[in-house]
């Protein structure tokens, strides 16, 4: 041995680190955390009519489907093994009122959507969201009255979206809207409705991020709001309030804790995964996907790996899935090996 291999073995006590990544093999022995398609859920883009495949231009490699062509996407994702699809609408604008009130109409996007799905591809689940941004004339989450998001009110109308939703087969509500005392009110008209098995997944901590910006060009909300989100959304300074947020939503009766928006926020998932033990779940939101799509198009970064690595993260701070609109593609490969 060299003076300079005597020195080393000194210092480190013969412990050496490189000993387990020397091969390909002790490096997949000893890897810590796994991606699986297990941990995908996959949010998608609804509008009316019929046939219809219209590109986001914000996000791209995303559309805008009409429910003939999800039913035909949700096939797809249940063959690749997708356990679960998170619906969201772009409504007519003539549909959208102060109030959201389209969210309560039996035959709504999401409940047409919801039905259709059911019926073709039973086994695949369901997650939807109650949240009246898609619905409002204003864009925001809730109802507007005078300047004011009132919270009282918008937990009303969101409990009767809820029951609405699992009626027509529902099998997670995952309110995103952020009103308080909504998730307690969620789980008591569920049950006195006879859908005891519908679960909850909380938007827990849901930030007030400027990660949004695509989704709501998705949604065509980004023209219409008024304002901003701050009264209602967490400030992306605190997680000690975030942390308060998901303990009364656990404490409420939540089945699941997400984390919105998903790779800045990794510290809420690790504190949110260790406080509760609650299945827990990251939304990397479009900015995200753009972000990671847009580096990867102009040729500044390998968007695959990216794309991997960013999930596998969400994986090491405690996440037990994650929403992606990446879930397509990284089930694909996954399928590859």
């Amino acid at each position: 041995m060299s003076d300079k291999t005597h020195l080393v073995d000194k210092i480190t006590g013969h412990r050496r680190m490189r000993r387990n990544r020397k091969a390909d093999w002790t490096r997949r022995m000893v890897q810590e955390n796994r991606l699986t398609v297990d941990d995908l859920i996959w949010p998608i883009f609804l509008v009316p009519g019929t046939g219809i495949v219209d590109p986001i231009a914000a996000m791209p490699g995303v559309n805008r489907i009409s429910v003939d062509k999800a039913v035909e996407a949700v096939r797809e994702a249940a063959d690749l093994g997708i356990p679960a699809i998170a619906p969201f609408p772009d409504v007519e604008m003539e549909k959208r009122d102060a109030t959201g009130s389209e969210i309560l109409q039996r035959d709504n996007l999401i409940n047409q959507f919801t039905r259709a799905a059911k019926k073709a591809v039973p086994n695949i689940g369901l997650i939807t969201d109650v949240a009246l941004d898609p619905f409002t004339s204003h864009g925001h989450d809730g109802i507007l009255q005078d300047g004011v998001i009132v919270n009282d009110e918008t937990v009303d109308q969101v409990v009767k979206a809820a029951v609405m939703q699992a009626d027509a087969g529902a099998d997670i509500i995952a309110p995103s809207e952020m009103m308080d005392g909504r998730i307690g009110a969620i789980r008591r008209a569920l049950d006195a409705a006879g859908h005891q098995d519908v679960g909850i997944m909380s938007y827990a901590t849901k930030f007030a991020s400027g990660f949004y910006g695509p989704y709501r060009e998705a949604i065509n909300t980004g023209g219409l709001l008024k304002g901003d989100k701050n009264s209602y959304y967490i400030s992306p300074a605190n997680s000690t309030e975030a942390l308060r947020d998901a303990a009364l939503d656990v404490e409420e009766g939540a089945d699941m804790l997400m984390v919105k928006p998903g790779l800045a926020y990794l510290d809420i998932c690790w504190r949110t995964k260790d406080a509760f033990g609650l299945p827990t779940f990251a939304y990397q939101v479009s900015g995200e996907y753009t972000q990671i799509k847009a580096a990867a198009m102009n040729g500044w970064i390998d968007g695959d790996r990216i794309m991997m690595e960013t999930l596998l993260c969400f994986k090491r701070a405690g996440c037990d899935g994650i929403l992606s609109y990446f879930a397509v593609d990284v089930a694909r490969k996954l399928a590859r090996g």
